[in-house]
Formats: structure tokens, sequence, C-alpha cells
């Protein structure tokens, strides 16, 4: 079975940075890894589960949600089973419990624990 981790969040200021690692392992994550488009996910209290970024298997096509356009950057290592989420220009509304996950909503993995990011005003 596969397990995603998730790190790096923290409790950060307004306009400021975090880097978020999510690191899939277990009995077949590294070709499941490596052969599925992956994404960040965010919930905030009170809302449902979104989508924030995406990322194809071969790190060619990413796309984001409107609301971190421009400020968030996905990337990934397909050798380190590891996709990353830089986050620029933080603002109090990106305030949520991060996660990763396929990015087919139809083949998700088990939920990791996620990471809690607070961003302060």
């Amino acid at each position: 079975q596969v397990q995603l981790v998730e790190s790096g969040g923290g409790l950060v200021q307004a306009g400021g940075s975090l880097r978020l690692s999510c690191v899939a392992s277990g009995v077949g994550s590294g070709s499941i890894f490596r052969i599925n488009s992956m994404a960040w996910y965010r919930q905030a209290p009170g809302k449902q589960r979104e989508v924030v970024a995406t990322i194809t298997n071969g790190g060619g096509t990413t796309n984001y949600a409107d609301s971190v356009q421009g400020r968030f950057t996905i990337s990934r290592d397909n050798a380190k089973n590891t996709v990353y989420l830089q986050m620029n220009s933080l603002k109090p509304e990106d305030t949520a419990r991060y996660y990763c996950n396929r990015a087919n909503a139809n083949l998700l993995l088990s939920w990791g624990q996620g990471t809690q990011v607070t961003v302060s005003s």
C-alpha cells in the first residue's frame, strides 16, 4: 500500500514563503508515483477540500487554482518519489491543511495526515 507523507508546513507571516514536500512510500510507490499526475490539495476549516495545483507525471505541465496562480509553484522529483509546493507571497486565506494525492479524483490514494499551513496577518 502506498503512503503519502506531507511536511514543511508551519506558521508564517503574510508575505512569507514555505516549501511543502510530499513523499510517496510503500510497496509499488515508485511505479505508481512515476506514472501519475499528482496534485496538492488544501482544506480550510469548514470548507471542502480543493485542488491547489497539479503536475503531470513527467513534470512538463502544471496547472494552478486561480487563487494561487503566480504565487505557488508545483514541482516533482520522480527519483525521490517526491512532489513539492513552493508557496510565496502567502496570504491569510492560504491558511489550511495541505495534502498531496493523485490528480485524478477517481484514483485517489489513501490520504496522508497533511501538513498545516497558518498565515498570520
